[in-house]
């Protein structure tokens, strides 16, 4: 019987076992999380890579059944804004090298530019096919959020970088197909659009409103509660739908809304 096939899944600053709702714990720990819990499901056996934000967390933690995250330490053993960390992908680069040395992967899979970058530098020596899923694109957070960006200015050329030398790139929509041809134009043949699916035995039905009521429209909003993610949006929405309510899920502990000060903008 052969083995399972091993996927790496690379995921810098986005571990899989973070508490969400943290400032840059979100969209992207649930993708991967799910990710890989349904690469285990059809038989593969995946490791997360994620960079050890804690001195307390093991080399290597079990998250479900062929499922393992891996901890490399890249700089100060605490938490660093996503934004800080390039000085830092050098060592965590290295670190993946070593670990694909060991327990050499069929694929690895990059998310996010900066894990992309690692990963790619780790495995282009040891001739290992690598996938990209940006999940955000410089460019694209520099037109929306201008000054207000912090970026490294780095990311843009390496993102370019990383569409052309990327084995695969894994797209979200068609959108940032689009994106990803006007930053080059030579690569669009190797981008493929999976879209983020849905899991339909996450949510429960059932009303919000104890009393019963006519069926309305309803606009459910879940993010963390900071202006790039649009709720503002769905706040102006709501005026154009009739008879609709909008319902808004994030944000700070109940008693700390008032002073939050993004919910303040």
């Amino acid at each position: 019987m052969s083995p399972a096939p091993h996927v790496a899944l690379v995921s810098e600053h986005a571990s899989p076992l973070a508490v969400l709702g943290g400032a840059d714990a979100g969209g992207q720990n649930v993708y991967v999380a799910s990710l890989a819990r349904a690469l285990a499901g059809i038989g593969w056996r995946v490791t997360v890579f994620t960079r050890r934000d804690d001195h307390q967390l093991p080399d290597m933690v079990p998250m479900c059944p062929g499922v393992s995250v891996r901890h490399l330490t890249a700089g100060p053993p605490c938490e660093i804004p996503k934004d800080d960390l390039f000085p830092y992908m050098t060592a965590f680069s290295d670190g993946l090298r070593g670990a694909f040395t060991d327990d050499r992967p069929d694929i690895v899979h990059g998310h996010f530019w900066m894990s992309g970058w690692a990963a790619l530098r780790a495995a282009r020596p040891l001739r290992l096919p690598v996938v990209e899923t940006f999940h955000a694109l410089g460019v694209v957070k520099r037109r929306h959020q201008g000054a207000e960006d912090t970026s490294p200015a780095e990311r843009e050329a390496t993102e370019r970088m990383l569409l052309r030398n990327a084995t695969h790139v894994v797209a979200t929509c068609s959108d940032e197909v689009r994106e990803l041809a006007a930053l080059d134009s030579r690569s669009p043949a190797r981008v493929t659009v999976v879209p983020c699916g849905v899991d339909p035995g996450f949510t429960r039905h059932g009303p919000l409103d104890p009393e019963p009521r006519r069926q309305r429209h309803r606009i459910v909003s879940v993010s963390r509660l900071v202006p790039r993610k649009g709720v503002d949006d769905a706040i102006r929405a709501l005026a154009r739908i009739r008879d609709a309510e909008l319902v808004v899920a994030g944000g700070p502990p109940q008693e700390e809304v008032h002073s939050d000060p993004a919910i303040a903008q």
